[in-house]
């Protein structure tokens, strides 16, 4: 459903207009969980021993319910979109599909 908030991937069943602090950026709509392919860079450790993997900390693609924010950096890794863009998306992508992310 549109705009339906997510926590720990799953589906609250509260919609961003219901959500009680609606000023978070929220998980919304869908989620396409990311997976690094870079040891070193994102996937597992650098070489100081951080986490860098990006499943490991959770960077989706997710609709947002703070579109007036889209384009700007608004997240810890996200690529956020509007919550008909995502659901767009979502349906289009099958799993495993890779995805470059760049500047």
């Amino acid at each position: 459903m549109s705009g339906m908030v997510f926590k720990a991937r799953q589906p609250t069943g509260k919609l961003a207009a219901e959500w009680p602090t609606p000023e978070d950026n929220l998980i919304t709509s869908r989620i396409l969980w990311l997976e690094g392919l870079e040891p070193g860079l994102n996937q597992g450790n650098d070489a100081e021993g951080r986490v860098v993997d990006t499943r490991r900390r959770f960077v989706y693609i997710h609709g947002t319910n703070q579109t007036d924010k889209l384009g700007r950096p608004n997240s810890h890794g996200c690529v956020l979109l509007s919550d008909s863009d995502v659901i767009r998306l979502y349906g289009k992508v099958p799993v495993g599909t890779r995805v470059l992310i760049r500047d």
